[in-house]
């Protein structure tokens, strides 16, 4: 099975190798196409008005100068174009992708435009800041990550569906379990704006988000990360609310 890596951290990050470690253990055929620079907060964003920018970094292994979805593009129909992969998966990312995350996610759209390209994807994340002690636990992605893609690739997707993946902030062992969850939403907006005064004396800001616990309802991905276990989330392209499709054309037939 060829696999195709990328991410949003960029081609340097240690999440990328710990992704690469993963596929490494599913296939002997494992090709990188990932971002020359941190992409983080890229969601789905195309390059249009700048050529792409394409550096072999190794044997396999690519750098684009552009945005994830780039990456995919550059990854399916141009390095891989002769023989594309059978699966493409998505970070591993240096923090969670969960609730309204999912549509800012640069990792989450690598994953994305592999499912508009048909080709099965999977995104993968994983929590941080939860231990107070700082310590980035990549080892348990790499001991949970090869056994459940196997598990994800055994079962039926829909056409148009993504798996939403993230990881505790805990030890490999202290993990509990796995969850099918959907998408949540945080009771508290966590971004801000820092402005700072340069050497000028001219203003520029900051975009920040506070790390701090909301209070989500079971069965969503934040209350699975939050309890300590992997959360898997299917998203899909078509994001059409079908209640409101019905409701909204009742209602507007009724006005004419």
């Amino acid at each position: 099975m060829r696999i195709m890596v990328t991410n949003d951290d960029g081609i340097n990050a240690p999440g990328l190798k710990v992704m690469r470690e993963i596929a490494g253990q599913l296939s002997d055929d494992v090709w990188v196409v990932a971002p020359e620079t941190d992409q983080s907060g890229a969601s789905h964003s195309l390059t249009l008005h700048e050529p792409l920018r394409q550096r072999q970094v190794a044997d396999k292994v690519f750098a684009i100068r552009g945005t994830p979805t780039d990456c995919v593009i550059m990854g399916i129909r141009h390095v891989l174009v002769d023989n594309p992969p059978a699966l493409i998966l998505s970070g591993v990312n240096r923090g969670s992708n969960i609730a309204e995350d999912v549509t800012y996610s640069g990792t989450i759209a690598g994953a994305m435009e592999g499912t508009l390209l048909g080709v099965r994807s999977i995104a993968m994340s994983l929590a941080t800041g939860f231990d107070r002690s700082g310590r980035i636990k990549w080892e348990t992605p790499v001991a949970h990550g090869p056994a459940l893609v196997r598990q994800l690739l055994t079962a039926e997707w829909a056409a148009g569906v993504l798996m939403n993946v993230n990881f505790p902030d805990r030890d490999p062992g202290d993990v509990a379990g796995m969850q099918v969850t959907i998408q949540g939403r945080r009771d508290q907006n966590l971004l801000h704006i820092d402005k700072r005064t340069d050497t000028w004396g001219n203003p520029y800001f900051w975009l920040g988000f506070e790390r701090r616990r909301s209070n989500p309802a079971e069965g969503t991905d934040l209350a699975a990360v939050y309890a300590g276990r992997i959360s898997v989330t299917p998203l899909t392209i078509d994001l059409s609310h079908r209640s409101t499709v019905e409701t909204l054309t009742a209602h507007l037939s009724r006005q004419r």
